[in-house]
């Protein structure tokens, strides 16, 4: 088990009757439907389609959302938000309130996150059956309550217990003190970049980069087309440019020596021996060593990439060398997603 600082999260209270309407025009995908005590996914685009920001949001009841932001998106998306009410939708009963500083969020995250958070939290039904993947319940540690959402950044059984600021390094305490028999260890954000990336999950600015839509990413599952109101970059997917063939699509890569790692930001080619300007196939925008599976893990962009798995491409690097990658998906861990529905 372990513990992570999640509390620079950008957090955004979203009320009144005309909220859930609201998420429906702003995200691609739908919220009419989500039910109080759940969570769900979502990506934000601009009005050309592309993918701004992204992050989980809870239904805490039918008027009352609470969206969690990418931490240097927070002040942008909350000025998008508003600049929408106030100039297009100004008939709308929606307010939005920045809470990113008056929450304190550690994330409990591993095979023995259920046993520590159920040893100090009451109130709370843990079991897999009363508190699924994706939900939202409201418990007290001790006299102090608290709100602790299932969700997941690494793959793993998780759990993210949002507490009043003030209280984070109590909440803290408490939760070292209670996993000490599980050997509960504190990592920052280098690791869970590399369990977000043995997962396949993108981080919006450094996967993202302002070109791409939810489907160059394949993560189409993340846009509804049937909901009952159109959303923010809905016409803008639909150009010319966005539905050609062969655009940059983001894919996993593997090294032919697994002990490689290809620096960020490489650029691809199919022929490392074409002469230069060589004609350049995408570029790697994350890539790591996975001690967890012995090897190097990398994702990035490849022209036409979902067709082309299973085939090989060249990184030249400015020392001279080539590094031989093959085209894999992207989720390198758990594909079914077992671990954290546990």
């Amino acid at each position: 088990v372990g513990i992570l600082d999640a509390s620079t999260l950008g957090k955004i209270e979203i009320k009144g009757k005309d909220s859930a309407k609201f998420l429906e025009m702003m995200y691609a995908n739908n919220w009419m439907k989500l039910p109080v005590g759940k969570a769900r996914y979502g990506f934000m685009l601009g009005e050309d389609g592309m993918v701004m920001d992204d992050g989980v949001t809870i239904r805490l009841a039918e008027d009352h959302f609470y969206m969690h932001t990418t931490t240097g998106g927070a002040a942008g998306v909350l000025g998008w938000m508003e600049r929408w009410l106030q100039t297009e939708w100004p008939e709308m009963e929606v307010f939005l309130t920045s809470v990113t500083d008056h929450w304190a969020t550690a994330a409990l995250v591993g095979p023995n996150s259920r046993k520590v958070i159920s040893a100090i939290c009451d109130g709370v039904d843990f079991s897999a059956e009363a508190f699924p993947f994706m939900a939202s319940r409201v418990g007290k540690i001790g006299e102090l309550e608290c709100r602790v959402n299932r969700i997941s950044f690494s793959g793993e059984l998780a759990y993210e217990i949002n507490v009043p600021a003030n209280y984070g390094r109590f909440i803290w305490e408490k939760l070292m003190e209670a996993g000490k028999q599980y050997d509960i260890t504190p990592y920052g954000t280098e690791t869970m970049h590399v369990l977000r990336a043995e997962k396949g999950f993108i981080i919006a600015g450094q996967d993202t980069d302002g070109s791409v839509h939810p489907y160059d990413l394949n993560m189409g599952w993340a846009v509804s087309a049937n909901k009952p109101f159109s959303f923010i970059g809905k016409r803008g997917m639909a150009r010319e440019d966005c539905v050609r063939p062969n655009r940059k699509q983001l894919v996993g890569l593997k090294t032919k020596d697994p002990k490689q790692v290809i620096p960020e930001g490489s650029q691809a080619v199919s022929d490392p021996k074409q002469k230069i300007p060589m004609a350049m196939l995408g570029h790697i925008t994350s890539s790591y060593w996975s001690e967890n599976l012995n090897c190097s893990i990398a994702m990035g962009y490849i022209k036409g990439g979902i067709e082309r798995m299973g085939e090989n491409v060249y990184y030249p690097q400015a020392d001279g060398s080539i590094i031989e990658a093959e085209i894999c998906s992207s989720v390198f861990l758990d594909p079914a997603g077992d671990r954290q529905n546990v």
